[in-house]
């Protein structure tokens, strides 16, 4: 199994799990909840593993520092 098709299985079982706790309710805006909770994560993992170094960090994103720093405004990181 690969490192993508382990990851887009982890997402398919949390959203399976998701779905269950909802019961009979309908989600909404589920893309917006579902990108900006993986979103956060990433970078709060990428700056972990570059001690805080936004430089790298936005590197390893394939975003700019200065996008950076608007996402963990965004996210109070």
């Amino acid at each position: 199994m690969t490192q993508s098709t382990s990851l887009e299985q982890s997402v398919r079982e949390q959203l399976e799990r998701y779905f269950s706790d909802l019961g009979e309710s309908s989600p909404r805006n589920m893309l917006s909840m579902v990108v900006s909770s993986v979103e956060k994560t990433v970078i709060e993992v990428v700056l972990e593993k570059t001690q805080g170094n936004q430089t790298q960090a936005a590197e390893m994103l394939g975003i700019t520092r200065n996008t950076l720093r608007r996402k963990r405004a965004t996210y109070n990181l």
